[in-house]
């Protein structure tokens, strides 16, 4: 039988003044050569993604940086079409956060959940202003043991790069928690920096940037893991 290449949505206005944008087609050709890990990938806007069927035939949906994005609603739709449609999601710094922002409105209930960077007037704001910047701050990050972070990255700690000055607001920790979302990444304070979604085939979201990791030449193991997702997802596809 014989595979297509699987397709990758690359969500996110793209731009060259953003430097996770640039390493992309690095990455990519790095996951080809290095990997044997060949995607076939597509930017598409975030005013593109929330159109209907913006995602259909794709293996793999990818929100990068670069907030505020130009449309939030088309982020949020692509976060809710990888999640409900069980197709391999990474979210990267605003694709966390944004990660954060659609599961508790979708499954929470916060009907209002927003992000304090396009909406800081609103009362319940999810995502807020870090108490320290992490625009261009490395740190270390706590993996929790048994998670699929820890199985991605083969250990329980690891030294990322961050470019952001938003997180998660402690307040609804307990109320992402209760429904399934988990925290499995933090940093040395015990602040989330990682979620995933264990009944999923794969949902992996960090605050940092794992684009960003070493020189541009070698796929972070977070992207290296979303590519062989994508690979199994488009096999799957073709099998049935």
């Amino acid at each position: 039988m014989t595979y297509l290449t699987p397709r990758l949505a690359l969500v996110g206005d793209r731009s060259p003044a953003v430097r996770s944008h640039a390493r992309v087609p690095g990455l990519l050709d790095a996951l080809a050569t290095r990997d044997q890990l060949a995607l076939d990938a597509y930017w598409i806007p975030t005013g593109d993604a929330g159109a209907p069927g913006a995602l259909d035939g794709f293996d793999a949906v990818w929100l990068l940086p670069g907030s505020p994005y130009r449309s939030e609603a088309g982020a949020l739709a692509a976060v809710r079409t990888a999640r409900e449609r069980g197709i391999p999601f990474l979210g990267t710094c605003a694709g966390f956060q944004h990660a954060v922002v659609e599961y508790a409105r979708n499954v929470c209930g916060i009907d209002g959940a927003a992000h304090g960077e396009s909406h800081p007037d609103e009362d319940d704001l999810v995502i807020v202003p870090l108490s320290c910047s992490l625009v261009g701050h490395e740190g270390a990050v706590r993996i929790a043991p048994g998670t699929l972070a820890e199985r991605v990255l083969g250990e329980t700690r690891t030294l990322e790069r961050y470019h952001c000055q938003y997180g998660l607001n402690p307040a609804y920790l307990e109320r992402l928690r209760s429904p399934g979302l988990r925290f499995s990444g933090t940093d040395e304070a015990g602040e989330p920096r990682i979620l995933e979604l264990p009944e999923h085939p794969f949902f992996l979201a960090s605050l940092f940037q794992p684009e960003l990791a070493g020189d541009g030449t070698r796929a972070h193991p977070f992207v290296r893991a979303l590519a062989a997702a994508a690979v199994e997802h488009a096999g799957a596809a073709a099998r049935a």
